[in-house]
């Protein structure tokens, strides 16, 4: 039988009420995540681990049970707001080659 470290056990008392609100892609979104929440008081843990099945580390978001849908909401809008001020242009598709015309 495996032995559990003082730290792993540590870690799951300090995570537990905890789930998972969303997952982030890489280090760099879980941090914008974490100041998201923060600053909406909610208090929000980083979970990172390896999943065998996807090959790859999967990076969990998790918040206290009492805090998920705030957190939700909050996350939500925060994506929506990105997306609608997202002004890259890969996503041109309104007046390009009008534009680009001459007259």
């Amino acid at each position: 039988m495996a032995r559990r470290s003082k730290k792993d056990s540590r870690s799951q008392a300090k995570l537990q009420g905890y789930v998972v609100v969303t997952f982030a892609d890489d280090s760099d979104e879980a941090r914008d995540y974490e100041s998201l929440l923060k600053a909406s008081d909610i208090p929000v843990a980083i979970e990172e681990h390896f999943d065998e099945s996807l090959g790859a580390n999967e990076i969990a978001i998790m918040v206290p049970d009492e805090f998920l849908d705030e957190a939700h909401v909050i996350i939500e809008s925060q994506n929506g707001y990105d997306e609608f001020y997202d002004l890259s242009d890969d996503d041109d598709e309104f007046g390009g080659d009008y534009l680009d015309e001459d007259y």
